[in-house]
């Protein structure tokens, strides 16, 4: 059987209009967001004092140990995540399957937002305060997580771009 008859040769298939410019400086910023918060776990997995005392470092977060493999794991997880909106808005890939995408950075949507909102919840709570010292590395820790406050609601905005640039497309 000859390989061109393999596979099945499909019509012209429509092709997405390229991102708006606010959206690909959306996916961007995302991408930047996540950077001060795994600097600040980076820092905390190599022992850098980030406002926890020796004990909490190896009583509640086992560092060092395997807690700094985790949070380490986490930074580099966090970070290749925040990549994910820039599939949004690239002109080079193409994916087969444009609707399934637009699905997932629809999912992907929701979950952060319910994230954020439990971060809100957690940062307010006593319990979060009891271990991290009282002030400038509290004014550090917030600056390094502020960011990824805005995460939900940008990826929302590119999700929404990118939805509606593939609604015709199959």
């Amino acid at each position: 059987m000859p390989l061109a008859s393999m596979y099945a040769m499909t019509a012209a298939t429509a092709v997405p209009l390229p991102a708006p410019a606010w959206a690909r400086r959306a996916a961007h910023a995302i991408a930047w967001c996540a950077v001060p918060s795994g600097l600040w776990r980076l820092a905390m997995a190599s022992g850098v004092y980030v406002g926890y005392s020796d004990r909490v470092l190896h009583d509640v977060y086992a560092i060092p140990g395997w807690g700094a493999a985790y949070v380490v794991g986490l930074s580099a997880g966090c970070e290749l995540a925040a990549l994910f909106p820039l599939l949004l808005v690239s002109e080079r890939w193409r994916p087969s399957r444009p609707r399934v995408l637009a699905g997932l950075a629809w999912t992907a949507s929701a979950v952060l937002v319910l994230v954020a909102v439990w971060q809100v919840v957690v940062a307010c709570t006593a319990h979060s305060h009891t271990y991290l010292a009282p002030g400038t590395v509290r004014v550090v820790w917030a600056l390094a997580y502020g960011p990824l406050l805005a995460v939900p609601f940008l990826l929302t905005a590119v999700s929404w771009s990118y939805t509606r640039r593939t609604a015709g497309v199959s």
